[in-house]
């Protein structure tokens, strides 16, 4: 499944849940922490507080913002939704953050060799400062875009954004291969347009439905580079 460039074929890459994470949405690691750093409450509850939390820093937040900054922002208005005590909001943004960072951090070596045989891009749902959040998690030079929906004006799985990274770097949908957590979002998006995709998947997340016959699914991004030979 080697990207239609050979050696310098473009690979793509969600952001959250994808990047940062074994393909565990912001949402669902949001809640695990919360459930363990502040309260257990009703699942539905938590989850209209963070869609609401969310939307509310999209476009609306500095282009320069760091990542720890945006989740703890992000924590803080999920407690506010929540009546939920500051320090303890403070608290989950801040296990969150150190999380996530964490995990970037681990993905370097992996990044690293990717960029040797492939140009990379970002492709996110993300708040209008993706590229920020890259640098500091130290991710952002193995890239060559980052594409954030915020700038394109359109999101996931719309053709429109898809086909800006691939603007940016000047391939065609059969020369790319997209990585995404999301089957709604990343592969059917990816799909739409004629890009090949792999699914990423734990192995004791539930059973996700592959979109294409002959879709590859890996259960960490370190699975990547066998399933792309």
């Amino acid at each position: 499944m080697s990207a239609g460039g050979g050696q310098r074929g473009v690979l793509l890459f969600d952001f959250g849940g994808t990047l940062d994470a074994d393909g565990i949405a912001w949402k669902d690691r949001f809640y695990d922490v919360w459930r363990e750093e502040v309260d257990d409450g009703p699942r539905e509850r938590f989850d209209r507080a963070f869609y609401a939390a969310d939307d509310a820093l999209v476009g609306a937040i500095p282009a320069d913002l760091p990542l720890t900054e945006t989740i703890r922002r992000l924590a803080c208005g999920i407690g506010r939704e929540l009546a939920a005590g500051g320090a303890a909001a403070e608290r989950a943004g801040s296990r969150f953050a150190s999380e996530s960072l964490h995990t970037l951090a681990r993905r370097a070596p992996l990044l690293a060799r990717l960029a040797s045989r492939y140009r990379l891009g970002i492709v996110s749902n993300f708040y209008g400062n993706l590229a920020a959040a890259c640098e500091e998690a130290g991710i952002g030079r193995y890239f060559v875009a980052t594409i954030d929906s915020v700038d394109v004006g359109c999101v996931k799985p719309d053709a429109r954004i898809f086909h800006a990274a691939l603007e940016r770097l000047d391939a065609s949908p059969a020369e790319a291969v997209f990585v995404g957590d999301s089957p709604v979002r990343d592969m059917a998006g990816a799909r739409a347009i004629g890009m090949r995709h792999v699914l990423l998947r734990p192995a004791s997340g539930k059973r996700l439905s592959l979109c294409c016959s002959g879709d590859r699914e890996i259960q960490t991004l370190e699975q990547l580079p066998k399933a792309l030979a």
